[in-house]
Protein backbone atom coordinates (compact mmCIF):
# COMPACT_ATOMS: atom_id res chain seq x y z
CA UNK A 1 0.00 0.00 0.00
CA UNK A 2 1.64 3.64 -0.86
CA UNK A 3 -0.33 5.89 1.23
CA UNK A 4 1.03 9.80 1.42
CA UNK A 5 1.13 10.45 4.97
CA UNK A 6 -0.39 13.65 4.30
CA UNK A 7 -3.79 11.61 3.08
CA UNK A 8 -6.66 11.53 5.79
CA UNK A 9 -8.33 7.72 5.72
CA UNK A 10 -10.84 7.02 8.43
CA UNK A 11 -10.18 3.90 10.32
CA UNK A 12 -13.46 3.00 9.18
CA UNK A 13 -11.99 2.71 5.51
CA UNK A 14 -11.18 -0.50 4.16
CA UNK A 15 -8.57 -0.28 1.31
CA UNK A 16 -6.88 -3.05 -0.32
CA UNK A 17 -3.30 -3.67 0.23
CA UNK A 18 -2.35 -2.20 -2.94
CA UNK A 19 -4.39 0.94 -3.10
CA UNK A 20 -2.03 3.93 -3.79
CA UNK A 21 -3.10 7.52 -2.29
CA UNK A 22 -1.89 11.02 -2.98
CA UNK A 23 -1.27 13.88 -0.37
CA UNK A 24 -4.23 16.00 1.14
CA UNK A 25 -6.61 13.37 -0.57
CA UNK A 26 -9.88 12.17 2.17
CA UNK A 27 -10.94 9.02 2.64
CA UNK A 28 -14.34 8.79 4.59
CA UNK A 29 -16.05 5.73 7.07
CA UNK A 30 -17.75 3.35 4.80
CA UNK A 31 -15.44 3.50 1.82
CA UNK A 32 -14.23 0.37 0.27
CA UNK A 33 -11.14 0.21 -2.44
CA UNK A 34 -10.46 -2.39 -4.61
CA UNK A 35 -7.07 -3.59 -5.11
CA UNK A 36 -5.39 -1.46 -7.64
CA UNK A 37 -7.07 2.12 -7.54
CA UNK A 38 -5.03 5.02 -7.53
CA UNK A 39 -6.41 8.20 -5.35
CA UNK A 40 -4.67 11.74 -6.66
CA UNK A 41 -4.02 14.26 -4.53
CA UNK A 42 -6.89 16.51 -2.92
CA UNK A 43 -9.39 13.83 -4.18
CA UNK A 44 -12.56 13.67 -1.29
CA UNK A 45 -14.13 9.97 -1.02
CA UNK A 46 -17.25 9.74 1.32
CA UNK A 47 -19.19 6.66 2.16
CA UNK A 48 -20.84 4.10 2.15
CA UNK A 49 -19.37 4.22 -1.01
CA UNK A 50 -17.96 0.58 -2.74
CA UNK A 51 -15.13 0.76 -5.11
CA UNK A 52 -13.52 -2.17 -7.17
CA UNK A 53 -10.72 -2.36 -8.87
CA UNK A 54 -7.73 -0.79 -11.10
CA UNK A 55 -9.76 2.56 -10.93
CA UNK A 56 -7.99 5.45 -11.15
CA UNK A 57 -9.38 8.88 -9.55
CA UNK A 58 -7.76 11.94 -10.20
CA UNK A 59 -7.03 14.78 -8.05
CA UNK A 60 -9.94 16.90 -6.90
CA UNK A 61 -12.49 14.61 -7.95
CA UNK A 62 -15.85 13.82 -5.28
CA UNK A 63 -16.72 10.94 -4.78
CA UNK A 64 -19.68 9.56 -3.01
CA UNK A 65 -20.74 12.50 -1.16
CA UNK A 66 -24.47 12.97 -0.35
CA UNK A 67 -27.48 13.36 -2.86
CA UNK A 68 -28.03 16.89 -3.86
CA UNK A 69 -31.91 16.39 -3.15
CA UNK A 70 -33.74 18.70 -1.17
CA UNK A 71 -35.74 15.65 0.00
CA UNK A 72 -32.96 13.94 1.37
CA UNK A 73 -32.54 13.57 4.87
CA UNK A 74 -29.37 11.77 5.46
CA UNK A 75 -30.31 7.97 5.39
CA UNK A 76 -27.83 5.40 4.54
CA UNK A 77 -27.46 5.54 0.79
CA UNK A 78 -24.74 4.31 -1.34
CA UNK A 79 -22.77 4.31 -4.49
CA UNK A 80 -20.92 1.28 -5.70
CA UNK A 81 -18.60 1.80 -8.66
CA UNK A 82 -17.18 -1.35 -11.02
CA UNK A 83 -13.52 -1.89 -11.99
CA UNK A 84 -11.15 0.07 -14.66
CA UNK A 85 -12.89 3.03 -14.73
CA UNK A 86 -11.28 6.59 -14.78
CA UNK A 87 -12.31 9.99 -13.41
CA UNK A 88 -10.72 12.87 -13.95
CA UNK A 89 -10.06 16.24 -12.29
CA UNK A 90 -13.36 17.48 -10.43
CA UNK A 91 -15.77 15.01 -10.92
CA UNK A 92 -18.42 14.70 -8.63
CA UNK A 93 -20.80 11.61 -7.91
CA UNK A 94 -23.59 11.37 -5.22
CA UNK A 95 -25.15 8.48 -3.44
CA UNK A 96 -28.52 7.75 -4.00
CA UNK A 97 -31.56 8.42 -2.31
CA UNK A 98 -34.40 6.58 -0.29
CA UNK A 99 -37.02 8.03 -2.75
CA UNK A 100 -34.61 6.69 -5.61
CA UNK A 101 -32.95 3.15 -6.07
CA UNK A 102 -31.02 3.49 -3.05
CA UNK A 103 -27.61 4.12 -4.46
CA UNK A 104 -25.85 4.99 -7.48
CA UNK A 105 -23.71 2.80 -9.57
CA UNK A 106 -21.50 3.02 -12.44
CA UNK A 107 -20.19 -0.14 -13.82
CA UNK A 108 -16.78 -1.08 -15.40
CA UNK A 109 -14.22 0.56 -17.68
CA UNK A 110 -15.95 3.87 -18.17
CA UNK A 111 -13.77 7.35 -18.93
CA UNK A 112 -15.76 10.35 -16.90
CA UNK A 113 -14.25 13.70 -17.78
CA UNK A 114 -12.87 16.48 -16.07
CA UNK A 115 -16.04 18.57 -14.16
CA UNK A 116 -18.58 16.39 -15.32
CA UNK A 117 -21.34 15.38 -12.56
CA UNK A 118 -23.49 11.93 -11.75
CA UNK A 119 -26.01 12.99 -9.76
CA UNK A 120 -28.05 10.70 -7.40
CA UNK A 121 -29.46 7.49 -8.22
CA UNK A 122 -28.11 7.31 -11.60
CA UNK A 123 -26.95 4.11 -13.19
CA UNK A 124 -24.04 3.84 -15.47
CA UNK A 125 -22.99 0.73 -18.08
CA UNK A 126 -19.94 -0.14 -19.21
CA UNK A 127 -17.88 1.50 -21.33
CA UNK A 128 -19.12 5.22 -20.68
CA UNK A 129 -17.88 7.88 -21.81
CA UNK A 130 -18.65 11.47 -20.74
CA UNK A 131 -16.46 14.18 -21.76
CA UNK A 132 -16.12 17.21 -20.40
CA UNK A 133 -18.69 18.95 -18.13
CA UNK A 134 -21.24 16.88 -18.95
CA UNK A 135 -23.93 16.94 -16.53
CA UNK A 136 -26.33 14.02 -15.69
CA UNK A 137 -29.57 14.79 -13.03
CA UNK A 138 -30.93 12.17 -10.65
CA UNK A 139 -31.98 8.87 -11.63
CA UNK A 140 -30.46 8.88 -15.28
CA UNK A 141 -29.85 5.23 -17.05
CA UNK A 142 -27.24 5.37 -19.25
CA UNK A 143 -26.62 1.93 -21.43
CA UNK A 144 -23.43 0.05 -22.36
CA UNK A 145 -20.80 2.22 -24.84
CA UNK A 146 -23.15 5.08 -25.21
CA UNK A 147 -21.10 8.65 -25.55
CA UNK A 148 -21.80 11.93 -24.45
CA UNK A 149 -19.85 15.14 -26.17
CA UNK A 150 -18.75 17.97 -23.81
CA UNK A 151 -21.37 20.14 -22.31
CA UNK A 152 -24.30 17.57 -22.53
CA UNK A 153 -26.87 17.21 -20.00
CA UNK A 154 -29.57 14.46 -19.23
CA UNK A 155 -32.85 15.57 -17.42
CA UNK A 156 -34.22 13.48 -14.60
CA UNK A 157 -35.08 10.13 -15.13
CA UNK A 158 -34.37 9.99 -19.02
CA UNK A 159 -32.51 6.87 -20.25
CA UNK A 160 -29.96 7.33 -23.40
CA UNK A 161 -29.80 3.36 -24.84
CA UNK A 162 -26.53 1.54 -25.14
CA UNK A 163 -24.18 2.66 -28.15
CA UNK A 164 -25.89 6.04 -28.72
CA UNK A 165 -24.03 9.42 -29.18
CA UNK A 166 -25.16 12.45 -27.63
CA UNK A 167 -23.48 15.75 -29.20
CA UNK A 168 -21.76 18.40 -27.76
CA UNK A 169 -24.14 20.64 -26.19
CA UNK A 170 -27.15 18.77 -26.43
CA UNK A 171 -29.91 18.60 -23.52
CA UNK A 172 -31.55 14.99 -23.64
CA UNK A 173 -35.05 15.95 -22.12
CA UNK A 174 -36.53 12.30 -23.56
CA UNK A 175 -35.29 8.89 -23.71
CA UNK A 176 -32.74 8.52 -26.57
CA UNK A 177 -32.68 4.72 -27.50
CA UNK A 178 -29.80 2.58 -28.46
CA UNK A 179 -27.94 3.33 -31.80
CA UNK A 180 -29.02 6.59 -32.37
CA UNK A 181 -26.68 9.92 -32.64
CA UNK A 182 -28.55 12.54 -30.59
CA UNK A 183 -28.33 16.86 -30.96
CA UNK A 184 -30.02 20.02 -29.98
CA UNK A 185 -31.45 21.98 -27.61
CA UNK A 186 -33.95 20.12 -26.83
CA UNK A 187 -32.28 16.92 -28.29
CA UNK A 188 -33.67 15.60 -31.23
CA UNK A 189 -32.68 12.17 -33.14
CA UNK A 190 -29.87 12.94 -36.39
CA UNK A 191 -29.04 9.41 -37.30
CA UNK A 192 -27.61 6.19 -36.30
CA UNK A 193 -24.34 6.31 -34.63
CA UNK A 194 -22.39 4.22 -37.45
CA UNK A 195 -19.32 5.43 -36.85
CA UNK A 196 -19.67 4.12 -33.52
CA UNK A 197 -21.19 0.76 -34.13
CA UNK A 198 -18.48 0.13 -36.54
CA UNK A 199 -15.59 0.87 -34.41
CA UNK A 200 -17.13 -1.76 -32.08
CA UNK A 201 -17.22 -4.28 -35.14
CA UNK A 202 -20.97 -4.50 -35.54
CA UNK A 203 -21.55 -6.09 -39.05
CA UNK A 204 -22.78 -4.92 -42.10
CA UNK A 205 -25.84 -6.72 -41.83
CA UNK A 206 -26.36 -5.70 -38.82
CA UNK A 207 -26.10 -2.05 -39.68
CA UNK A 208 -28.26 -2.26 -42.32
CA UNK A 209 -31.18 -3.70 -40.32
CA UNK A 210 -30.14 -1.15 -37.81
CA UNK A 211 -30.31 1.76 -39.89
CA UNK A 212 -34.23 -0.10 -41.34
CA UNK A 213 -35.22 0.08 -37.72
CA UNK A 214 -34.27 3.55 -37.70
CA UNK A 215 -36.14 4.75 -40.52
CA UNK A 216 -39.36 2.96 -39.72
CA UNK A 217 -38.98 4.72 -36.17
CA UNK A 218 -38.35 8.25 -37.27
CA UNK A 219 -39.48 8.25 -40.60
CA UNK A 220 -42.43 6.69 -41.57
CA UNK A 221 -44.83 8.32 -40.02
CA UNK A 222 -45.68 5.68 -37.78
CA UNK A 223 -47.42 5.61 -34.60
CA UNK A 224 -45.53 4.69 -31.36
CA UNK A 225 -47.34 1.41 -30.89
CA UNK A 226 -47.01 0.52 -34.62
CA UNK A 227 -43.27 1.26 -35.06
CA UNK A 228 -43.06 -1.20 -31.90
CA UNK A 229 -44.89 -3.76 -33.39
CA UNK A 230 -43.31 -3.91 -36.48
CA UNK A 231 -40.20 -3.58 -34.98
CA UNK A 232 -40.40 -6.44 -32.80
CA UNK A 233 -41.35 -8.72 -35.93
CA UNK A 234 -38.20 -7.36 -36.96
CA UNK A 235 -36.25 -8.54 -33.99
CA UNK A 236 -37.48 -12.16 -34.32
CA UNK A 237 -34.92 -11.85 -37.20
CA UNK A 238 -32.29 -9.99 -36.16
CA UNK A 239 -31.57 -10.13 -32.57
CA UNK A 240 -28.93 -6.62 -33.02
CA UNK A 241 -32.91 -5.07 -32.83
CA UNK A 242 -34.09 -6.37 -29.27
CA UNK A 243 -32.64 -4.12 -27.09
CA UNK A 244 -34.12 -1.36 -29.21
CA UNK A 245 -37.52 -2.83 -29.14
CA UNK A 246 -36.87 -3.65 -25.23
CA UNK A 247 -35.59 0.01 -24.83
CA UNK A 248 -38.76 1.37 -26.78
CA UNK A 249 -41.50 -0.71 -24.62
CA UNK A 250 -40.04 0.97 -21.63
CA UNK A 251 -39.80 4.23 -21.76
CA UNK A 252 -41.55 6.57 -19.04
CA UNK A 253 -40.34 9.93 -20.16
CA UNK A 254 -41.12 9.11 -24.18
CA UNK A 255 -38.83 8.92 -26.66
CA UNK A 256 -37.19 11.59 -27.97
CA UNK A 257 -38.93 11.93 -31.65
Amino acid sequence: MSIDPRAVISSDAQLAPDVEVGPFAVIGPGVVIGAGTRVGPHAVINGPTVIGADNRIFQFASIGDAPQDMKYGGEPTRLVIGDRNTFREFVSINRGTVTGIGETRIGNDNLILAYSHVAHDCVLGDHVIMSNAVNLAGHVQVGDWAIFSGYAGAHQFCRIGAHAFIANNTAVLQDIPPYVLAAGQPAEPRAVNVEGLRRRGFSEEQMRAIRTAYRLLYRSELKLEEAIAQLDAMAREQGVLSIFVDFLRDSSRGIAR
